[in-house]
């Protein structure tokens, strides 16, 4: 469906469960490095649950106007099991997009999690809950719904881009995007930096010592 003030793209290609899931035990930090600190969301999109939260899925993107989720409702039904529901809700700091009764239906389709720029609302019962749920904060003022929006077009949350079928990766420092088309070459990369930390923090131990030949050559510069 495509009219004034709506659209709504349903096909979404997404990567292989296999790939993907390959995501599940690497961190936000490392992923974040390998793409130069460029892809990771911004410090105000946080965690809503308790410590230990980790995110990993397939985007489907949602736009609507801050104060506006009848596109959210939408999404969720067309969400795949595994996928992540992405909002753009252009910041909005208002109204909570995302609460309680959403979540509970999220999980019921085995949707892996909700990434939001705006506030939720009924925050304790989220916290109990096993779905992960990244948001701008909380507020009881929840939303209106009157159904212009987007969904599954390319989105902005956490001043990153987010295209549909993008990896979401989310743990309790941030969410990192991993745009689909590099997501191999940055797995690859990322568990490459993860074998070289493990290496240094044995070193570290071993020896009390860290050789860091980095800092050398940038003191000598600065001479």
């Amino acid at each position: 469906m495509n009219v004034l003030g709506s659209n709504i793209i349903k096909d979404v290609e997404r990567l292989p469960k296999e790939l993907i899931n390959k995501f599940v035990p690497l961190a936000t930090a490392n992923i974040s490095d390998v793409m130069g600190r460029f892809r990771a969301m911004d410090f105000t999109i946080q965690s809503m649950n308790k410590p230990g939260v980790h995110l990993v899925g397939s985007a489907i993107t949602v736009r609507i106007h801050p104060t506006d989720n009848a596109m959210v409702h939408r999404a969720l039904d067309m969400a795949q099991p595994g996928d992540i529901i992405v909002i753009d809700a252009f910041g909005g700091r208002e109204n909570a997009i995302v609460g309680e009764l959403i979540c509970h239906y999220a999980m019921a389709r085995g949707i892996a999690g909700i990434v939001t720029n705006s506030p939720i609302r009924d925050s304790l019962a989220i916290r109990e809950m096993d779905l992960p749920v990244y948001a701008r904060g909380k507020t009881p003022r929840g939303p209106l719904k009157e159904g212009s929006g987007e969904i599954n077009t390319t989105i902005s949350c956490g001043t990153v881009p987010v295209n549909p079928g993008d990896i979401i990766v989310g743990d309790d420092d941030g969410v990192v995007v991993v745009p689909k088309q590099d997501a191999l070459t940055v797995l690859e990369q990322t568990l490459l930096i993860q074998q070289e930390e493990s290496a240094i923090i044995k070193e570290i131990y071993a020896t009390g010592e860290w050789n860091r030949k980095w800092l050398n050559n940038l003191l000598h510069k600065t001479k």
